[in-house]
């Protein structure tokens, strides 16, 4: 601490020169004052100096320079500056100052700043990181305080290699706060531990939206959407009919942008229309994170019109506004669209520019229209005008579109030149070109790189058999055959997501390959058996009287208004 002593008046003097303070040069001008008047390493007026930096200017460089030009930076000074690191988020700049401060000794870590630090662990050194400051914790006396023991629960249940520890230190705590239950589920529902995570949700003393969210996110962030739009309707049916506590928790803005995800996913249009409905009612000024997500919705169900108009009533497009558009246009083989849009982007003069999530998505829409020397254009753009270094996803989608043309040799140096080792995405998309194209050589070396990678996955077997069978190579497709059952190989069964609406709730199906014991399963059939029947019918009676139109569409009709009556029947 400066021996220089604070006075009154120049404590409120710099306390009403901040307020006023809009601008770094301004803050340099204060600084200026304070060193003039003999105050450089008074550590007040320098802990002022870097919060303000940090909250309102958010200028983590020069508030680590006012650090850095102190002889002895005090505890509340280490918390200020690992605190705005771990919020940046910058986790290695926070962990490395926190050990810093360890080595030198002088200044022991006090209960706030552990939380911080153990929130940089996950990023910096993984689940060992956790292990040492936990250890630390324990040395520094601040082990049984509740807002430590939560940090440490958060930090153990990113990794599931030590879940354990997380639940623990849990089972561990004395006074466990909402905090602290939503950190453990969370951690569960993370890790798609769903088991756990639903039944310490539903030990809860008390919920709250975080811990719902954390339950809900969770499940559609593992792909278990089923499970996310069940628990959304529970939400909302509690909200409105359960208990006091529960007519509280009402969804919010996160609950409701894991919802869309979830029904964009399944193809659920319909409850995605209602969620879009509540937030209309709920959120009427113009939010771009609900914007975003119901723009996500619209356009992986197929509902392109619809999310080209949530776009455009977007004020302020961010990037993930463009990218949503862009990759649901490629997605649904509207290439045109989705190249104009990109130019549309490039054009903009926002300060938005493309990145790397752009490039996949106009990638896959030269793909989807054959576009092969656009494909190359982008795909060097994005190095040349972007400095923007191929991930595997783009050299997939590049590989995939020479593919899909048939230029195999082109592919295979684009292979051969990345700097990256080909992963399934690579050699999948070579495999279906063969598939295309007939080329069984380069599909045997394309199973063989990816059996090699996983070898107990019997599809891509299965495709190199489908391609000698279609080439007639029947030998070829026995012998596959045979090292499919002789490898004890699996293939991944296809599935499909059926909305059913029966007038008072709706419910999302999952339908795979043999599902007869669903719950469904019986109607399904009935329908598949039925219509089989009619189509039959139908190309009996053309092939009977291919020149007799009216009596044709005449008999169709008939057909359609029986089927409509088997379809009520099955229902």
């Amino acid at each position: 601490m400066s021996s220089v002593s604070i006075q009154p008046h120049l404590y409120q003097l710099v306390v009403a020169a901040l307020e006023k303070c809009s601008n770094l040069n301004h803050l340099k001008q204060l600084q200026g004052f304070l060193i003039s008047h003999g105050h450089s390493q008074t550590q007040f007026f320098a802990f002022k100096l870097v919060r303000f930096c940090n909250l309102t200017l958010t200028d983590l460089c020069y508030a680590r320079y006012i650090f850095d030009n102190l002889t002895s930076p005090n505890v509340y000074l280490y918390t200020a500056m690992i605190t705005a690191y771990a919020a940046y988020p910058d986790p290695k700049a926070a962990f490395l100052l926190y050990r810093n401060m360890v080595r030198h000794g002088a200044i022991r870590p006090n209960h706030f700043i552990y939380p911080h630090v153990l929130k940089s662990c996950p990023d910096v050194l993984g689940s060992n990181a956790t292990k040492m400051v936990h250890t630390q914790v324990l040395k520094s006396g601040f082990g049984r305080y509740p807002v430590v023991q939560t940090a440490i629960v958060d930090s153990y249940s990113r990794f599931s290699s030590v879940i354990g520890n997380a639940r623990q230190m849990f089972d561990e705590m004395v006074e466990r706060s909402v905090v602290s239950w939503t950190a453990m589920i969370s951690g569960y529902a993370r890790l798609g531990n769903f088991d756990s995570a639903i039944e310490l949700f539903e030990s809860m003393p008390e919920r709250d939206v975080p811990a719902w969210n954390a339950l809900i996110a969770g499940c559609a962030q593992n792909g278990f959407f089923c499970e996310a739009i069940w628990l959304f309707k529970k939400m909302v049916s509690l909200a409105l009919e359960g208990n006091n506590n529960d007519r509280e928790n009402k969804p919010n803005k996160t609950t409701l942008a894991s919802a869309l995800s979830a029904c964009g996913n399944t193809g659920m249009l319909h409850l995605g229309k209602w969620i879009h409905g509540y937030v209309f009612k709920t959120y009427p000024g113009q939010d771009s994170f609900i914007s975003n997500a119901l723009l996500d919705m619209y356009g992986k169900c197929g509902n392109l019109k619809v999310a080209r108009r949530v776009f455009d009533m977007i004020t302020l497009k961010s990037l993930t506004s463009w990218n949503s558009l862009i990759n649901c246009l490629a997605l649904h083989g509207h290439s045109g669209s989705a190249i104009d849009l990109f130019a549309e982007l490039v054009q903009c003069g926002d300060g938005v520019k493309p990145d790397e999530v752009t490039f996949v998505g106009v990638l896959n829409a030269c793909t989807h229209g054959g576009l092969v020397e656009k494909g190359y254009s982008y795909f060097e753009m994005m190095r040349r005008d972007y400095d923007i270094e191929p991930q595997i996803e783009h050299f997939g989608c590049l590989i995939d579109l020479l593919g899909r043309a048939g230029r195999f040799e082109e592919a295979m140096e684009v292979v051969r030149g990345m700097n990256i080792e080909p992963d399934e995405v690579v050699w999948g998309s070579l495999l279906n070109a063969c598939k295309i194209h007939g080329r069984s050589d380069l599909a045997e070396y394309s199973v063989k790189k990816l059996i090699e990678m996983d070898p107990k996955n019997g599809g891509y077997r299965i495709m190199l058999a489908n391609i000698y069978a279609e080439l007639g190579k029947w030998d070829e497709v026995r012998k596959v055959r045979k090292l499919l059952k002789e490898k004890n190989a699996y293939k991944t069964p296809g599935c499909s997501w059926i909305e059913v609406d029966n007038q008072e709730n709706e419910d999302l199906h999952q339908i795979g390959a043999f599902s007869t014991f669903h719950a469904i399963g019986d109607r399904l059939i009935a329908i598949y058996q039925m219509r089989k029947s009619n189509h039959k019918r139908i190309i009996k009676l053309y092939r009977a009287s291919p020149s007799s139109c009216t009596v044709f569409f005449e008999t169709i009709d008939n057909i359609s208004k029986t089927e409509g009556q088997q379809l009520e029947a099955i229902k």
